[in-house]
């Protein structure tokens, strides 16, 4: 539920963005700013960055007794908007909140999950994420006749979801791989789990270097991508390629539900079967060739459908489900949650550097630009993928951590370093 509230209120400000434009006279300014401190920017990346610290000292559940009441402040503070500065607060205070639930979210599935379920329960949390779009955009053309009012009513059902989730997530039990690892930690009196020591760990031992190196290198470039069409690609349809608000959100709303059809039958049922380093590539491949028929085809019905179905499917199998995935597996679990915490926050910042400008870009310079840059990043995602995936099916946490960093959970760098 924390995917879909957060994935569902980044795309309830996408499909709202021209009616704002229109009410309250946004310019590409404003525009630009709104996605840069959004959920979908900087606002996510200070949350996510706080949130994953927080979550390895303090517990897998312990920002589930707060993180929504944030959120749905937020919330409220967007359906009531009546001036820039409410919208933009209420966008930043929604953004903080989804970014707090990315690290214990991600990390708990993966802790909680069996061995050979973990790309599967991974996945789970994947479709939840890109049904929150999906509903949202259905519900953006059913109430398109209602014009901005539609647009409130469709934040203030977020709200209520929330409210019903945070009494729900406050019940639930705490991983027991952390519990674990915090019992361990006071055994050996090294004052709890994610002291400064591991902080330093984090940041110089071999194989997290390496981990962090696949996971920027995958997952930071390809949501600059990502984030771009996350917030401003029912703007783009309308404004590049002439279509009604309707059709715009009609269309971003099959592209979702492509990306929910493909994470249950790619992702679930072989993610822990196949080998990840193909259905890796197999998705990146099919992203890039979908953004070249955008940039260089036009935007005529074929090509659009083409993207659409192209970027779609490929979405469900692509480097947000593998970084969910890789993120838990790839590091020790005394700092598993604030690693996924550096890691969201440096992709939300570069989205964020990334909406300031793109809205200019395409004013000035032109819709193809601004697609071959995206090009551009989504195959440098491809090729940091391909070098780097590792092949981790089947094992469980402890057995992929003691490969990695040794029974004591110290790498041979680190050691040394000491």
């Amino acid at each position: 539920m924390s995917n879909y509230l957060e994935a569902g209120s980044i795309v309830a400000g996408a499909a709202s963005l021209t009616l704002w434009v229109e009410y309250l006279g946004l310019t590409d300014t404003t525009v630009g700013l709104l996605g840069a401190l959004s959920a979908n920017g900087f606002g996510a990346a200070v949350g996510a960055l706080i949130s994953g610290f927080l979550v390895d000292r303090y517990g897998r559940k312990f920002i589930y007794k707060y993180n929504l009441l944030v959120y749905m402040l937020g919330i409220l503070l967007i359906t009531f908007s009546f001036s820039f500065p409410m919208l933009l607060v209420g966008y930043i205070v929604t953004g903080v909140s989804v970014g707090a639930g990315i690290p214990p979210s991600w990390t708990y599935i993966a802790e909680e999950a069996p061995k050979n379920e973990r790309a599967a329960r991974v996945g789970w949390g994947q479709f939840a994420w890109s049904m929150g779009p999906a509903v949202v955009l259905l519900l953006s053309v059913a109430l398109a006749p209602l014009g901005l009012l539609g647009s409130r009513i469709i934040f203030f059902q977020l709200f209520v979801i929330a409210f019903f989730t945070w009494l729900f997530q406050r019940k639930i039990d705490e991983s027991s791989i952390w519990e674990e690892q915090k019992k361990k930690d006071q055994a050996t009196n090294q004052g709890g789990i994610f002291n400064k020591e591991n902080l330093k760990e984090l940041f110089t031992n071999r194989a997290n270097l390496q981990a962090l190196t696949l996971l920027v290198g995958v997952y930071a470039f390809w949501n600059m991508v990502a984030g771009v069409m996350g917030y401003f690609m029912p703007y783009i349809y309308e404004t590049v390629g002439g279509l009604s608000s309707s059709q715009a959100n009609l269309l971003q709303t099959f592209l979702w539900v492509l990306t929910v059809l493909s994470t249950y039958l790619v992702f679930i049922k072989f993610g822990d079967k196949v080998n990840r380093r193909l259905i890796f590539s197999v998705g990146a491949g099919m992203g890039i060739v979908a953004w070249i028929i955008l940039s260089y085809g036009g935007m005529g019905t074929v090509e659009l459908l083409a993207f659409v179905i192209l970027w779609g499917i490929a979405a469900g199998f692509g480097a947000q489900a593998f970084y969910g995935l890789w993120s838990a597996e790839l590091f020790h679990t005394k700092y598993r949650a604030a690693a996924q915490g550096f890691l969201f926050c440096t992709a939300r910042v570069l989205v964020g550097l990334i909406s300031l400008i793109i809205p200019a870009m395409i004013t000035t310079l032109g819709f193809r630009t601004a697609g071959t840059v995206m090009i551009g990043l989504l195959i440098i995602h491809m090729v940091v993928g391909l070098l780097l995936a590792p092949e981790t099916r089947g094992k469980s946490l402890e057995e992929i951590q003691t490969e990695r960093y040794g029974t004591t959970g110290d790498s041979a760098f680190s050691k040394k370093a000491r």
